[in-house]
């Protein structure tokens, strides 16, 4: 369905639609994008005004041919990045979909305020603002800092209107431990903001370069009391180049009494220089096909294998393999294969990822390329990560 059919029955909701319409495709559309290549910030590359732009070209059996061209200025305290995304239209050509700006300013020594601005399209083709997010960073002395996030949606009439607002504050309670507190407030029904959750994380750095942390989520009951909503604890192992990270979810019953959900348990190594592997394997109390039984049992597991040739080209292939919904009980089998290479050039690089799924045959097909080109090899650099856990 075109979005010029969407909004012509009611031209007072236009901008409320559009705005919900478009806050779905910034969603989707970033899962999509995000694996195929992960931007190296200035910093890293050294270059305290380095630019570039991308452009990035999908094909999906499920979803119309896209477009995103992306570009990155930097110069003195100021970052703009901006992403285009085009979709093809019925006369088969191009037309633009969604815009997103995002400005960067470093204020000063201590504070950061970065702005960003999500634009649609209306019936009309003419461009249109359907969110604004503002945030502010405060470096304290000690390490502490505190965020200030605040996030606003057009209503009817154009007038910006506060959706959602965030604070967050860290800080470390001594040389190995740092607590973070997030409070996350919504628009209330007598007007103004009321807190609607709240995350409190706190990570210890142990011996051996071990990490340990514990994230606690509370929800409001009600009745003017907050509840746990769900705890996710993880700890992290390193040696030389090993990694090992495990991490376990709890979330409370009807009755409400905690129990673990979920677990997620990683690896990382490295078995010769330009070689890395991760595998990632996911246990859940809900299997696909079959009832809880109090248990948790093994659904997934995503292997990742990364290779640097000589010449600078980068290949990774991951494996993903999870449990039948129709035969729980015959264990894991290769669902989805995805391969992503960056090949480097003397004008910037090009990126290829490509994804098939198994069929109901058996057989694997392709059902999506994207392909993303850059004046920069930074933009698109390739990352292991795992794959997109069961909440």
């Amino acid at each position: 369905m075109r979005t010029t059919n969407i909004f012509k029955r009611d031209g007072r909701s236009r901008a409320a639609r559009l705005s919900q319409l478009m806050l779905l495709a910034i969603g989707a559309y970033s899962c999509s994008i995000v694996a195929l290549g992960a931007q190296t910030s200035d910093a890293q590359t050294g270059d305290a005004n380095k630019s570039w732009t991308a452009t990035t070209e999908s094909q999906n059996d499920n979803v119309n041919p896209t477009r995103t061209l992306e570009s990155h200025i930097r110069s003195g305290n100021r970052t703009l990045d901006k992403q285009s995304v085009e979709r093809r239209g019925s006369d088969g050509h191009f037309e633009p979909y969604q815009d997103i700006e995002k400005e960067t300013v470093q204020v000063d020594a201590t504070t950061v305020r970065t702005t960003t601005r999500t634009f649609g399209r209306d019936s009309d083709g003419a461009k249109t603002l359907v969110q604004v997010t503002e945030e502010e960073k405060h470096a304290l002395p000690g390490g502490d800092s505190n965020v200030l996030r605040v996030t606003s949606n057009p209503d009817v009439n154009g007038r910006l209107q506060l959706v959602r607002r965030e604070t967050e504050e860290t800080k470390r309670t001594s040389k190995d431990v740092e607590e973070t507190k997030t409070t996350v407030s919504l628009p209330s029904v007598n007007g103004g903001v009321a807190p609607a959750m709240k995350v409190q994380e706190v990570r210890k750095r142990g011996s051996n370069d071990t990490v340990e942390s514990q994230k606690t989520t509370l929800l409001p009951d009600g009745a003017g009391n907050w509840q746990v909503g769900e705890i996710r604890q993880a700890i992290t192992r390193e040696e030389g180049k090993n990694r090992s990270t495990e991490e376990r979810v709890s979330r409370p019953d009807s009755e409400g009494k905690l129990g673990e959900v979920s677990r997620t348990v990683s690896k990382e190594s490295e078995s010769a220089p330009g070689e890395k592997r991760n595998t990632v394997e996911t246990y859940s109390v809900d299997v696909p096909g079959s009832a809880r039984d109090g248990s948790l049992h093994l659904v997934e597991r995503a292997t990742n294998a990364q290779r640097t040739s000589s010449n600078g080209q980068q290949t990774t292939e991951q494996q993903v393999e999870q449990s039948s919904p129709g035969d729980p009980g015959s264990g894991l089998r290769v669902t989805t294969l995805t391969t992503n290479t960056v090949r480097p050039g003397p004008s910037g690089a090009q990126a290829t990822r490509t994804v098939q799924v198994r069929g109901a045959n058996g057989s694997f097909g392709i059902v999506s390329v994207d392909t993303k080109k850059s004046d920069d090899i930074h933009a698109i650099q390739v990352q292991i990560a795992p794959s997109e856990k069961p909440k």
